[in-house]
């Protein structure tokens, strides 16, 4: 054995410190704690109505935060090769999830939407782990069926009609606005794994005209998708929440009116606390405060795609697109949250990630972030080792 031969070996058999990346540390850990004192001033006097404790829906964020915590490190012991191998067993735990919901006695109802199941202390939202789960299998599918998904039109439509499903039943709950977007984050995972264009904008156009066909049948997602045109023909009944939003937004002006000083927040704007967060970090932090936070969410979401890149890179295909579907997801769900509350996209219910109040989003979210960290970790260790085996030869 050579000198670099027996420089390799010994290299090769230290133990191998954990990877973990400081850019996706810093920008998680800044967008969570900026969303635990934004989530606390819009909940503080709701909170203190409801149920006497200021801060209640602080105390109930930080458990969902340590056990998404939790979570994630778990998630960052598990080999990725774990996930890639029990996909299919994923797929159907991902329907057994949107299916319970659906049945009376074990889901859980909450202003006419069937989505959550009761866990002990919390209301889990089955949608929250199932997307994830399908996601995870739909990243195996697209390596297992490379060559198919580019070639044949049939590759294309067994995924397709899986989301389908899903979707579809995400709508019995009903959930439009978390069917819009695991519609969409799949087509995104399946148009960057190489499908024919052709096929894919085929496809698409069929999947959005599907989904406005079931929006305008019904007059009460009809009504929630037109009523942000002009949400002051009707200020107070159907344009009451974007119309006090918009007036938070304004009054932070450049600055904000300072931390804890929002007006909108005691009890003019709906849903302060969760699906509208954003606008009360607007009205006490202003412009600001919004072109920081936005910094931050688009800092992670390139996060996601660089670490994709990097898996990609050492060939690592299955972690590439989890990683993919990671950032297509943050960014479409960031960018409708936002759009909502700034009264440019229809009214969805989907909550801000990190910020708005949700122990299953946050606990989820942050099991995701952690495989996002172990992907990281593999990604790093064998490019290292790919160039010391260069080096050993």
């Amino acid at each position: 054995m050579n000198a670099a031969s027996l420089t390799f070996a010994r290299s090769n058999a230290r133990p191998r410190r954990y990877a973990f990346d400081p850019v996706l540390l810093m920008t998680v850990g800044s967008i969570l704690l900026l969303g635990l004192v934004m989530m606390t001033s819009a909940s503080i006097t709701i909170a203190d109505r409801q149920v006497h404790d200021p801060l209640y829906y602080l105390e109930r964020q930080g458990t969902g935060v340590m056990l998404g915590i939790l979570a994630a490190l778990i998630a960052m012991s598990i080999p990725t090769q774990v996930w890639e191998r029990v996909a299919i067993p994923l797929l159907i735990l991902a329907f057994v999830f949107l299916v319970m919901v659906l049945i009376p006695g074990i889901g859980h109802e909450v202003n006419g939407s069937r989505r959550w199941l009761r866990l002990g202390v919390m209301n889990f939202q089955a949608s929250e782990l199932a997307r994830v789960l399908l996601l995870i299998y739909l990243a195996s599918y697209v390596v297992r069926r490379q060559s198919e998904l580019k070639e044949d039109l049939k590759g294309f439509l067994k995924p397709l009609g899986i989301l389908i499903g899903a979707g579809g039943l995400l709508l019995l709950e009903p959930d439009f606005g978390a069917a819009t977007v695991l519609m969409a984050t799949g087509l995104g995972v399946l148009f960057i794994a190489g499908v024919k264009l052709r096929h894919f904008f085929a496809l698409v156009t069929l999947a959005a005209g599907g989904l406005a066909l079931i929006a305008v049948t019904s007059a009460y997602r009809l009504k929630r998708l037109t009523t942000f045109l002009d949400p002051w023909a009707d200020p107070f009944n159907s344009g009451f929440q974007l119309t006090q939003s918009l007036i938070a937004i304004g009054r932070g002006e450049l600055f904000g009116v300072g931390l804890g000083s929002s007006v909108q927040k005691l009890f003019y704007l709906p849903e302060a606390h969760t699906d509208f967060v954003f606008a009360v970090l607007a009205e006490e932090l202003g412009l600001a405060g919004v072109i920081v936070t936005l910094g931050l969410f688009i800092a992670l979401v390139w996060r996601a795609f660089h670490i994709s890149r990097l898996a990609a890179e050492a060939g690592l295909a299955f972690q590439a697109y989890c990683a993919a579907a990671f950032g297509i997801w943050l960014g479409l769900q960031t960018f409708i949250n936002i759009g909502v509350n700034m009264g440019i996209l229809p009214t969805k219910g989907l909550t801000l990630p990190l910020m708005s109040y949700g122990g299953s989003s946050m606990l989820v979210t942050l099991g995701w972030l952690g495989l996002l960290m172990r992907i990281y970790h593999e990604a790093s260790t064998a490019g290292r080792l790919a160039v010391r085996r260069e080096r050993a030869a």
